[in-house]
């Protein structure tokens, strides 16, 4: 049959609950547990011949007559965790409905017959047991219609195979693949690690604008709308740092941010538009002490979200728990191309990019090109690693290293051959963060439009004291990396170009 076929017979099914008094969504359903809790006390209840009540979807369908089987699933798990949930391949709330001939009342055994079917959310009472082969069960006594289902499911055992389908269909994928809710319970345990082991630092977590007159805090392209209300063009924002360290001013030791930031720009593996990192900025703390404290954190994720500290990603070994190597910029770049980034001219690194047959669909400067030779090195690095002594013209919101002052105090971390993850020593002064800007701004004059903004506003605050401090940030992109996914992959629910008709 097809799908509209198949609509069309479950809205019958609809008319005869109607006529049968019985209602196809109920605003009010009643259980006394979840699946998850039934199964987990299951040998007490059946031993007590106690009666409960759960509700659930109905995932399949067997037999006819004289008795049928529906299993129905909640997606519950057991009020203990049931098993190490660090790693979870499945889900517990999941039972065996037997309606049979004498159990229950027969109209409403007809009545169950002629109208549920796969999909559809019911509620059943009845007492708990053991079928011969042994499956957990529970004898039905009474059943109602909480939510009739009119399109089908497909089937669980086939579920849905086309990539794009199982994209736009994301709800029916996530509902049928248990290895897909599977991901989305470590995506809830991944935040929920960061933000917990945050706050077992003293760290305070803030939300800051999403609305900005001027986006700054990375080298991104915003997306920019209109408020009405204001009649003023505004940008959302591309990074939380801004906000975050005028806190540090106002006088907050320890800030830490989670949420979602936007950048118009690129889609690759590696990257989407719209999406969720974190930063923190600590006062009174440096470069050296954050890799320390974020080489910890990395750890934590490794171990409280996948009981592990090894992964293998995108053809490389990354072992979290190893020691954690260094990798001097300027070094690597001079050994692999013949330039030095802190002595090279705009044209002699241009034309080390040409020289290299790097492929860049972007109007180069120095910067740009040094950094595409960079990016050429990194993908053979597996990590994990410290990239430090990166060039000041790379990065306007570090600190001046007090052993060179052509380059920062900045680290990123390099995992399986990309950064997942940017530290330094924040800049604090007020001089030469403007000076820095304004080299920023020329860039943009050129033709940069990744290239940050001069920020006044920021630059004011500066001017009030601002502490010496540390300041990190990561994206959801590390996660996509445990998972060994495409970034789009590991959203819940990215987004795609409307289908087209």
């Amino acid at each position: 049959m097809s799908e509209a076929d198949i609509r069309a017979e479950r809205l019958k099914k609809l008319e005869i609950l109607e006529k049968a008094g019985m209602e196809a969504y109920p605003a009010h359903s009643e259980a006394s547990m979840t699946l998850g809790a039934l199964l987990e006390n299951f040998e007490t209840l059946v031993s007590n011949d106690e009666e409960v009540t759960v509700v659930g979807r109905v995932m399949a369908l067997r037999g006819q007559g004289a008795i049928m089987f529906a299993d129905i699933f909640d997606g519950s798990t057991s009020p203990r965790g049931e098993q190490d949930r660090t790693i979870t391949t499945g889900v517990t709330g999941r039972m065996q409905a037997v309606v049979q001939k004498g159990e229950l009342d027969e109209e409403k055994m007809q009545l169950f017959a002629d109208t549920v079917d796969i999909g559809d959310f019911v509620q059943v009472s009845g007492v708990p047991f053991k079928t011969k082969r042994g499956e957990q069960s529970v004898q039905v006594c009474e059943w109602r219609m909480i939510a009739k289902s009119v399109l089908p499911l497909p089937s669980e055992h086939f579920g849905i195979k086309d990539e794009e389908t199982r994209l736009r269909e994301r709800t029916i994928s996530i509902l049928l693949d248990p290895e897909m809710r599977a991901m989305i319970e470590r995506r809830s345990k991944f935040w929920q690690t960061i933000r917990t082991f945050y706050l077992e630092h003293d760290f305070l977590e803030v939300e800051t604008p999403v609305l900005e007159n001027s986006p700054g805090g990375a080298d991104a392209r915003p997306f920019l709308t209109h408020h009405n209300a204001l009649d003023i063009d505004v940008s959302l924002r591309i990074s939380l740092e801004l906000w975050l360290k005028r806190l540090l001013v106002a006088g907050f030791p320890k800030v830490f941010e989670i949420g979602r930031i936007f950048r118009n720009e690129g889609q690759s593996r590696e990257h989407l538009q719209d999406y969720t990192q974190w930063e923190s900025y600590e006062a009174y703390k440096d470069m050296r002490y954050g890799m320390k404290f974020v080489q910890d954190l990395y750890r934590r994720i490794a171990k409280d979200v996948y009981g592990k500290y090894t992964f293998e990603i995108n053809g490389h070994t990354v072992d979290f728990a190893a020691e954690w190597t260094e990798v001097d910029f300027c070094k690597a770049i001079n050994e692999k191309f013949g330039i030095d980034p802190l002595k090279c001219s705009e044209g002699e690194a241009i034309q080390a990019v040409r020289d290299a047959q790097i492929q860049v669909g972007e109007r180069l400067n120095k910067a740009r090109a040094v950094d595409h030779l960079w990016k050429a090195i990194r993908k053979s690095v597996s990590g994990p690693a410290f990239l430090v002594n990166v060039p000041v013209y790379l990065e306007p919101l570090a600190k001046r290293s007090k052993e060179d002052d052509r380059i920062v105090e900045r680290f990123q971390i390099l995992l399986a051959g990309s950064e997942m993850g940017k530290g330094f020593s924040e800049l604090n002064d007020p001089q030469d963060q403007r000076a820095r800007f304004e080299e920023q701004q020329k860039l943009r004059d050129a033709g940069d439009d990744e290239a940050q903004r001069l920020d006044e506003d920021y630059v004011r605050t500066m001017e009030y004291g601002m502490p010496p401090s540390f300041g990190f940030g990561m994206s959801e992109r590390l996660f996509a990396f445990l998972e060994n996914k495409p970034a789009h992959e590991a959203q819940l629910f990215p987004l795609l170009r409307p289908k087209q008709q």
